[in-house]
């Protein structure tokens, strides 16, 4: 709508006005809003520390911890749980010892191979023993490589005891669910050298918890993949 007063009296008005207010007609850059609100803190929380597997409950079911797993290309199969004993099924149990955590110790005795956790507690694995450990009876180690889908080769104290039956290995076997090493592999040093003992998967279920005719410490394949995770390169291994 267009202004009905003349022009002279419209900016009379306008200057009337200007004067009335004062400084109002300009904004200093110094001047604040008339109404401010004050800024919402925002809450900062430190960053969590990355948690270790090695220090990870156990939680999931038996069920899920030997489901059917595809790994690399290869088919582990599922374990039925209703055949596996409460005992060696992948728990944490107690269990007092001076070793630090994230040491491995194997009880050939009775079949288990205990991963430390702090506070006096540990994971524990069912294992199969095989004469190969012979070679390294008992005593203290280190672990210096691990393996994915490792391959095999016979020890020579195993080709020349059974040579009709390794001879044949001789130059080794490629990783897959056929090769004796299942999923994973540890392997040990003792003061620089090769001990020819072995902490693996394995491709015979029923071998578990038992003392069997060849082969070193042997696990579950789901169960090798589990401690595999957990285990550090040197990480100290005590066999009792």
């Amino acid at each position: 709508m267009k202004a009905c007063l003349p022009p002279s009296l419209l900016a009379r008005s306008v200057l009337m006005m200007c004067l009335l207010a004062g400084a109002g007609c300009t904004t200093s850059q110094t001047e604040k809003p008339a109404l401010q609100t004050k800024p919402e803190k925002t809450a900062t929380y430190p960053s969590p520390e990355p948690v270790s597997l090695a220090y990870a409950p156990i939680t999931d079911s038996p069920e899920y911890m030997y489901r059917e797993i595809v790994d690399n290309g290869f088919r582990i199969v599922a374990r039925d749980t209703r055949k596996i004993k409460p005992s060696h099924v992948r728990q944490v149990v107690d269990y007092a010892t001076t070793e630090k955590p994230g040491t491995i110790i194997v009880d050939q005795k009775a079949h288990f191979l205990y991963f430390i956790l702090p506070d006096d507690r540990a994971v524990r694995y069912a294992i199969g023993v095989g004469s190969a450990a012979k070679g390294f009876q008992e005593g203290d180690a280190i672990i210096d490589r691990k393996q994915t889908w490792p391959r095999w080769i016979p020890t020579p104290d195993m080709v020349r005891r059974s040579p009709e039956h390794y001879e044949k290995y001789r130059d080794g076997v490629d990783g897959g669910p056929t090769n004796p090493l299942g999923a994973r592999a540890l392997y040990m040093q003792k003061n620089g050298q090769d001990t020819y003992y072995r902490v693996h998967g394995t491709n015979d279920p029923s071998s578990i918890g038992k003392s069997v005719s060849a082969g070193c410490i042997r696990l579950l394949n789901q169960d090798i993949l589990d401690l595999y995770e957990r285990v550090k390169i040197g990480a100290r291994i005590v066999v009792l």
